[in-house]
């Protein structure tokens, strides 16, 4: 397998890689989920139908912020109670990556970051509860629970059978963004900040009936 192209297992299909450190990803053709090993891709499942969504971002869709350029190679999508959000995987021209949230017309980037000590278990993690992190205090605003709905595109890593999950998502007085990410273990920890639509320079946005770019 090259570094870019590849076979699918299932359909024989051409798997065209965006970014060269994709881990998983999935066929277009035939919709099966593909993990990346040292000489070939295996299955390990089939995607399901996804759910109807309202974002105009979609894989492919580019990007920019603070003066570097991104695009956009894969997605997780979740719900909970309330809705669901998409996670959308970006790609920066350095080969960086980082994390878009996109939930009810508001977006957070994120990356992750390696904690400057054990991040809290998430029996201690409430609303209200602060943590310090370089200097900074950081208070918790919410805990959800959510649900693993589907995935598609490039992933650093294998996401395609998580069950029940729960991220706890904290801000500081001074706008940084953080989510600490307990569907691993240990936890993850993602550090960002909220960002508008518009300042995202989005190019390639998906268009709907009676909408322009």
């Amino acid at each position: 397998m090259s570094g870019h192209t590849a076979t699918c297992p299932n359909c024989g299909a051409p798997v065209n890689f965006r970014w060269s450190g994709a881990v998983q990803t999935t066929c277009e053709f035939c919709h099966s989920i593909l993990v990346r090993t040292d000489l070939d891709l295996k299955k390990v499942g089939q995607v399901a139908d996804l759910p109807q969504d309202s974002s105009p971002i979609h894989l492919g869709t580019e990007g920019q912020y603070q003066n570097r350029p991104f695009v956009v190679v894969g997605r997780i999508i979740y719900e909970y109670e309330q809705g669901g959000w998409n996670e959308w995987h970006v790609v920066h021209n350095d080969g960086t990556s980082g994390w878009l949230a996109d939930a009810q017309l508001e977006y957070d980037l994120s990356f992750w970051t390696k904690p400057p000590k054990p991040l809290p278990p998430f029996e201690k993690v409430h609303r209200d509860a602060v943590f310090q992190w370089d200097k900074q205090q950081y208070r918790v605003t919410s805990v959800t629970r959510a649900h693993y709905k589907g995935v598609e595109g490039e992933l650093p890593f294998e996401y395609w059978d998580k069950h029940d999950m729960i991220f706890a998502d904290l801000r500081t007085t001074t706008g940084e963004f953080a989510t600490i990410d307990y569907s691993e273990n240990p936890p993850l920890l993602f550090m960002g900040r909220p960002v508008e639509f518009d300042d995202l320079h989005f190019k390639n946005l998906r268009e709907f009936e009676g909408w322009k770019q």
